[in-house]
């Protein structure tokens, strides 16, 4: 590494920093429905989507009722999404004439944009059609990041209230977080990309000839709009095949870096909206402090491993499968921004990871969405853990445990540790069926430890909605369109269903005046314990199948060995 690598990796840390409550307090003000400087260009639009469903904005619900509009418009997007894959061959907006797409292929990609984990089995540029990718997909990266937000601000509003049954309105929220957030900040970065190189376009593929006077066909399209999103929003479906490593959907050093920043941005942001929502923003800092040591330890050891002597490869620095333009330590920081923030953009090839950079990233998605997250996944994710935290330490000094003045009992509880054991079942059980059927080993592209790992990965990441791929797996067949597509319902609802779940409860209950028992859970005490539960959970849960696959990778590649 060198200086500039250095001082990239500083800058990105200080941005985020120096971003997080900049653009938190903006976000406090739209949740809080406060007038900001965008209300005169969008408030129109937000009275005008009020007035078109016939919602009332004022009107609070249960969190019952909020959870089954949650639910309901879901279950609307991944029948309008798999509907339109299969009528693209009729529909405008097909220069490429593509036909429909398989019905097991287009039920997973619904699922997959949907539950915002955009886990794509297909080639973008040769499947989708325009439209398809426009009005399918792309609107799915705006409604699935938005949904996040709102389980995020239900969560919020069940720990601020006291004495309360209800926790927002759902259509509200979604509103505001679409209208007022996600839509400018895509306009904005849209146009930036396209100054930068990224195309946007609704013509057809063009017809070129190359140096060596060959023809060559390359494809088009609206990208920048897509790209936006796709990053603004942590989904990470790619207009292309090649995703972020395209140089249509990110042809600068500029832009790769404004990636990985914007990956980061509203979910960072969101700390501090938990904070001052709250009333108290040392609680927020409190998690981001939690989430940013988590995301630097990942990536030192990431980038300590690829920077390592390789002794089957015999080269210190492997570019194999690396973002050639920009190198590896961008390929690497790449790697554990998106896997950190359940975003699944990628711009190398995660299979070409060094065994304990591979490792990272399976870390980094194992953890429920909490080291930043997915939007709004990540705050509420982490939430969780924070009440498993003060329960656990309640028990170890015999006093019932408490988070911001509210007593945290079994029933909290046995959501929390529903929202664990869902996604941590999906992805072992997933995974261990798959070892051992043909259907599961018949589009293997590795044996050995590899090979376990590239099941073991699309679990872990379609499990956690992040969507990235560790690459050599064929899943775009039946039974991995199928259970796959499964285990991304598993990863997003039995996350969500337990938040809103406890933000009614908690909403319910009364808060108690701190005193001098109280356990505080905004200092740098409470922040490494919370960080301890966190690995010792994973760990407990994932680390023998772990050690079959990429530690055992790491340990036989050490000896000069390879599958």
């Amino acid at each position: 590494m060198n200086f500039f690598d250095w001082l990239q990796i500083f800058l990105f840390i200080f941005l985020l920093v120096f971003l997080t409550p900049l653009f938190g307090s903006f976000l406090t003000k739209v949740f809080e429905g406060q007038r900001t400087f965008v209300s005169p260009a969008f408030s129109w639009l937000e009275k005008l989507c009020y007035w078109c469903s016939g919602i009332n904005a004022d009107e609070e619900m249960h969190w019952r009722i909020y959870a089954k509009n949650l639910l309901a418009f879901n279950f609307v997007g991944i029948i309008f999404v798999f509907a339109i894959q299969l009528l693209q061959g009729f529909l405008p907006l097909n220069p490429q004439e593509l036909p429909a797409v398989s019905w097991h292929s287009a039920l997973n990609t619904a699922v997959s944009f949907v539950t915002n984990t955009n886990w794509q089995g297909y080639s973008g540029e040769a499947t989708m059609s325009y439209l398809t990718q426009m009005l399918a997909l792309t609107v799915q990266n705006f409604l699935s990041a938005a949904t996040g937000i709102a389980v995020a601000l239900g969560l919020i509003r069940g720990l601020a209230r006291a004495s309360a049954t209800t926790i927002g309105n759902f259509w509200a929220d979604l509103v505001r977080s679409t209208v007022y957030v996600l839509l400018p900040l895509s306009l904005l970065v849209a146009i930036f990309l396209i100054s930068q190189g990224v195309i946007q376009t609704f013509d057809g593929p063009v017809k070129v000839t190359t140096l060596e006077s060959a023809q060559q066909i390359i494809p088009r399209g609206p990208v920048a709009s897509q790209e936006a999103i796709k990053i603004l929003g942590t989904n990470g479906g790619g207009f292309f095949n090649a995703n972020s490593s395209h140089p249509f959907e990110s042809p600068t050093p500029l832009t790769n870096f404004l990636e990985m920043l914007l990956i980061f941005l509203i979910p960072s942001a969101l700390t501090y909206v938990f904070g001052s929502m709250i009333k108290a923003r040392r609680q927020g800092w409190a998690l981001f402090s939690a989430m940013m040591i988590l995301f630097i330890v990942g990536l030192g050891i990431s980038l300590w491993s690829e920077f390592q002597k390789n002794p089957v490869l015999q080269t210190s620095i492997a570019m194999e499968g690396k973002e050639t333009r920009f190198g590896v330590v961008n390929s690497v920081l790449f790697s554990v921004v998106t896997t950190d923030a359940s975003c699944g953009a990628v711009n190398a090839m995660h299979s070409s990871l060094s065994p304990l950079s591979g490792l990272v990233t399976f870390f980094n998605m194992a953890v429920n969405e909490v080291i930043f997250g997915g939007v709004g996944a990540g705050l509420y994710g982490m939430i969780l853990f924070v009440l498993l935290t003060v329960f656990l330490a309640g028990l170890m000094v015999g006093r019932t445990p408490e988070y911001l003045g509210k007593k945290i009992e079994s029933w909290e509880m046995k959501m929390v540790i529903l929202s664990i054991l869902g996604p941590s079942a999906a992805i072992l059980l997933g995974a261990g069926i798959s070892v051992i059927l043909p259907l599961g080993l018949s589009s293997l592209g590795n044996k050995g430890p590899h090979g376990l790992s590239e099941i073991l990965y699309a679990f872990t990441s379609t499990a956690a909605n992040n969507g990235s791929a560790f690459a050599g797996l064929n899943t775009n067949t039946l039974y991995y369109n199928l259970i796959l597509g499964f285990t991304m319902l598993i990863g997003r609802f039995a996350i969500i269903l337990p938040s809103l779940a406890v933000a009614g409860s908690l909403a319910r209950k009364k808060k108690s005046p701190p005193s001098l028992g109280t356990f505080a859970t905004d200092t740098p005490i409470f922040v490494f314990l919370l960080i301890g539960v966190i690995i010792i959970e994973v760990a407990l849960t994932f680390l023998p199948a772990w050690v079959l696959g990429p530690l055992v990778e790491h340990f036989l590649m050490l000896q000069g060995q390879t599958f």
